[in-house]
This record gives C-alpha cells, structure tokens and sequence, in this order.
C-alpha cells in the first residue's frame, strides 16, 4: 500500500509541474478572416449549403474544424427549457448541443453508418458524457436517423458563411469568413456529483496540485442541483486535449473538454 501511495504522489506532483503557469489564461477573443475557396464545380467537396437564405461552406482543413465520434440526441424532456445560449429548446427545430463550439456555429453532421447527414446550428452546450462529441434536437436526429438508435458514429465538419465573391483568372470563387475555432477558453470537467460535499472534497484535493479548480453548479428539474467539478484552463484546444489525457492517466477517465 505505501508503495502505491508514493507512486500516486510521485504521478501528482511530476504533473504538477507541468500545469503550474498553465491556468492563469486571459480570454481570448477569437479571430475570423476571409478566405477564397477553391472552384466549386472542381471541388464537390466544397458544395454550398443554404441556410434561411445564407450560403455556407465547409471550411479547408487548415481553416476548419472536424470531428468524430459519436452523436446523441435529447427532445421532450427539455423542450421548452432554456438553453446554454439563451434561447429556448425546440425539439421540433434543428439544432444541436455542442462542448466547445461558439454559439451560432452552423456544421453539418454526416452519419457514417448511413450516409445521411444535417446541417444545424449550435445554440446549447453538452452532451456531458465522454465519447460523445454532439447532441442533436430530435428533428434534426430523425433526419439522420439517429432517433431509433440512440447513439451513432458522426463526423462533424465546421462551415463558413459566404460573406462574398472574387474573380480570379481561373472564374469566380466564393469569399467565405472562417473564425477560428480551436481558440478560446477551455476547461476540463472531470466530475459531476449531486452530493456537494464530494464535489467539494474533491476541489480541495485539487487545489494543490491547479491553480484553477472550480466547483459549478447546473440546476435540473428532474435531477435537482448537480456540481461540476473543472480543472485547468486553456487558451487552445490542443493544450486542453494535452492537459485531458494527463488527467486521465491519473485515473479520471471521465474528463473531457468543455468551453467557458
């Protein structure tokens, strides 16, 4: 037993080391540029989208965000209640929850196991559960068939608003604004307890390891008050994805990313 104690402490505090300095972030406001995508017609890949009279296209890799993993989907349980952005939650609507995207965020959503896909905004934050990386409004579900599933395998791509046109030598190519969506501020949530005395504890054995532990409260009426415990804060999500899987390697294997 004493061994294993030592080794804990040595795990702790060798990551101690590398987290000190890394919590103190300022936010940060993200950035957006225009960038001129290739010719539709040659790239099929980057085929618009209208969206209540707007076009959209997905973004270029190195502009972009995509993601895999799996999708979920929530409906008359929380129709009607207030969402992470303000607005209230229409099942019948198509939108979706999302960790860390900004609000506003239009992606669209394939279905590897049938090839259906969406394009939703997102206006709501989860799902809070590891592994999965969206939430879809049971409309939006149902268009991609998910609703009788429950859980399937999504890839999920950013798109950016048409915002103009250019004439280049080789035709016409369309403007589009790229924001940048792997900066921001980050946490990670590494619990979620409806006694607040465990989630307190837990804070209190962290503190000495992170300069930023943070017990949140989430009010639900079904569930009641739940506690959220968040560590660490970032400034990009590749630091936030570094600092997650030392947190799992020190035995939270729940923890994942969510955006402040």
């Amino acid at each position: 037993m004493r061994k294993y104690l030592v080794l804990g402490l040595f795990v702790l505090f060798s990551f101690t080391a590398c987290s000190r300095g890394s919590s103190y972030i300022k936010d940060v406001r993200r950035t957006s540029k225009n960038i001129i995508l290739p010719e539709t017609n040659r790239h099929p890949s980057f085929r618009p989208y209208v969206v209540n009279g707007e076009k959209y296209y997905p973004l270029p890799e190195s502009d972009g965000f995509v993601q895999f993993g799996k999708a979920s989907w929530y409906g008359k349980k929380f129709h009607g209640h207030t969402t992470s952005s303000g607005e209230k939650y229409n099942m019948y609507a198509k939108s979706a929850a999302h960790k860390t995207l900004p609000m506003g965020t239009y992606v669209r959503v394939l279905n590897l196991d049938n090839k259906k896909d969406i394009i939703v905004r997102i206006n709501d934050r989860g799902p809070f559960v590891k592994g999965r990386i969206i939430d879809l409004s049971y409309a939006a579900a149902r268009k991609i068939g998910l609703v009788n599933a429950g859980v399937v395998r999504v890839k999920i791509e950013a798109l950016g608003k048409k915002v103009g046109e250019v004439k280049t030598k080789q035709g016409i190519k369309p403007v589009v604004e790229a924001e940048d969506l792997n900066t921001g501020v980050f946490t990670i949530q590494i619990g979620a307890f409806k006694n607040k005395n465990n989630a307190f504890m837990l804070l209190s054995r962290l503190k000495v390891i992170f300069d930023y532990v943070q017990v949140t409260t989430q009010h639900n009426k079904d569930e009641g008050t739940i506690y959220k415990v968040w560590v660490s804060k970032s400034n990009t999500l590749l630091k936030a994805e570094e600092i997650e899987k030392k947190l799992e390697a020190m035995g939270f294997e729940q923890a994942f990313i969510v955006s402040l």
